[in-house]
């Protein structure tokens, strides 16, 4: 509060008790108007008077510490306050796994914010200024990029190896391995984005394939980046014997999915020993066993091994989920082919044994139909599902261990969802390369989160731990005596209390 002494245009000098709160002024008394100085100086003392008294009657409803509070929390300036929490949680688990041992300070700011606010890299400028009070130059994450995977893809797979090691207790037994397409939006090729084969539909996109090697448990061990082009089966032999060979892996059984399951690979894996758990493509087996398939008569949940001349096992197993599944893609692959039969977009080229082109046929010289009697025999076959090994597992342990493939099949789904990896945007392949190490970084990240959440058995997905992360709030300020500085992490609510205690349990 204090006396203002306003000019009038009679010549008069008003006098008034104005405050000031919210930044605007407000009038709370006046006291007249003076012409004479004597007048002027009266009235004004009978203003210091009021300030007095309305000062002693706040200080009967605010006391000193009150004020206090009330003038530090006027103080406080937005720069002040920071978000901690993904530094708080993802940090810690970034430093547990030992990636902080990479002295780049920038490397942990692209990979927590990769988790937290996946995007661009100018979104992840922007985030960083907004949110962390980071100020980093597009053209510093360039330079970066630029010399980031071969500088540090080996580093970051040797570290989350040894993680994977640890939470494995020393033994990796088994590995899984599957590839996924990734594509980009920009429409030209170059030696490395290649259009192909995509898993994904965008054939008409360059796109890079993405390898991938996980323990048990979908842990993550390494990752390799391939032409667009590329046959996948190619892949398999290589990628094995690079990583066993780096981390003396002693022969582990390796578990792929059917895409891999070629004739070069089966027979490379038992030329150099390995032992192997591939899913099989059951109407390609010969007449014979697949006379022997269709007369086991399974029952859901049920299994049957038959034994092969060349002494692998072939393991067939049945569900009626799976059978449903399967009848319903059928209809719907046959109800797409109806639509383009009837359009006229279906010529003598599309007659082929890919996907659901099989059940087409030519009548006559230029007539397409669709052979109904194939896709109603077909059905027999709904349900059905066949795993090749040369192991000795037992049955019911083989076709567990390929169930198992699903968190490879997760954590693709997690890097193309949660963290974004697709699509590219990036042009030069260094950078498409640095990118990539960035989301196998964060996907080893919320992996080692998920891996606590479920052993403490908290019921929040690892997804839900990161949204709460984004409301943990620091405040950053000067003690007015020592001018020490201070920070103070904000109260946090229960479930963000929850998400921190457990991660103080282990980090």
């Amino acid at each position: 509060m204090f006396i203002r002494e306003l000019k009038n245009r009679s010549g008069t000098t008003s006098i008034q008790i104005i405050s000031k709160y919210g930044g605007k002024y407000k009038v709370l008394k006046s006291f007249g108007s003076g012409r004479t100085p004597e007048e002027i100086a009266r009235l004004k003392l009978k203003a210091r008077d009021e300030i007095s008294k309305l000062k002693a009657q706040a200080s009967l409803f605010i006391s000193e510490q009150d004020q206090l509070v009330d003038d530090f929390l006027s103080n406080l300036s937005n720069d002040q306050i920071s978000v901690i929490g993904p530094e708080l949680i993802l940090g810690r688990i970034y430093n547990g796994i030992g990636f902080s041992v990479i002295k780049e300070e920038l490397f942990r700011h692209l990979v927590i914010t990769r988790i937290i606010s996946p995007g661009s890299k100018l979104k992840t400028i922007d985030y960083l200024s907004r949110y962390q009070g980071v100020e980093i130059h597009k053209d510093e994450i360039y330079r970066f990029l630029d010399k980031l995977h071969s500088k540090y893809k080996e580093q970051v797979e040797q570290i989350a190896f040894n993680h994977t090691l640890k939470v494995q207790d020393g033994n990796i037994g088994i590995v899984f391995y599957d590839m996924t397409t990734l594509h980009f939006e920009a429409s030209d090729e170059d030696d490395l984005r290649r259009t192909g084969f995509s898993k994904v539909g965008k054939h008409q996109n360059p796109q890079i394939y993405l390898g991938l090697l996980v323990s048990s448990g979908g842990y993550p061990i390494g990752y390799d980046i391939y032409e667009g082009n590329i046959y996948e089966g190619h892949t398999l032999l290589p990628f094995i014997r690079k990583f066993e060979k780096r981390y003396k892996l002693n022969r582990p059984i390796v578990v792929a999915d059917a895409g891999l399951l070629t004739t070069d690979n089966i027979t490379g894996l038992e030329k150099e020993g390995y032992q192997y758990i591939l899913g099989a493509r059951i109407k390609n087996q010969s007449n014979a066993i697949k006379d022997k398939i269709l007369a086991l008569n399974l029952e859901t949940g049920e299994h049957a091994t038959i034994n092969k001349d060349d002494g692998k096992k072939l393991i067939i197993s049945f569900s009626d989920k799976r059978a449903k599944k399967d009848e319903n893609n059928r209809k719907r692959g046959l109800a797409r082919l109806e639509k383009n039969l009837n359009a006229g977009k279906l010529t003598k080229s599309n007659i082929n044994k890919r996907g659901y082109n099989k059940y087409l046929q030519l009548e006559g010289q230029v007539k397409i139909k669709i052979d109904y009697d194939k896709f109603n025999a077909d059905k027999k076959w709904d349900g059905l599902k066949g795993y090749l090994t040369n192991t000795k597992l037992k049955a019911s342990t083989v076709i567990d261990n390929y169930a198992n493939l699903w968190h490879i099949e997760r954590a693709f789904r997690i890097s193309k969802t949660d963290l974004r990896i697709r699509p590219i945007y990036h042009r030069l392949k260094h950078r498409i390369e640095a990118h990539i190490c960035i989301s196998f970084t964060a996907y080893s990240i919320l992996k080692e989160l998920e891996r606590i959440l479920k052993k403490e058995k908290c019921t929040l997905s690892p997804q839900r731990a990161t949204e709460l992360t984004k409301n943990m709030y620091q405040i950053s300020f000067t003690l007015p005596e020592t001018k020490q500085p201070k920070n103070v992490i904000l109260k946090m609510d229960e479930e963000q209390k929850l998400v921190y205690s457990i991660l103080k349990k282990y980090y």
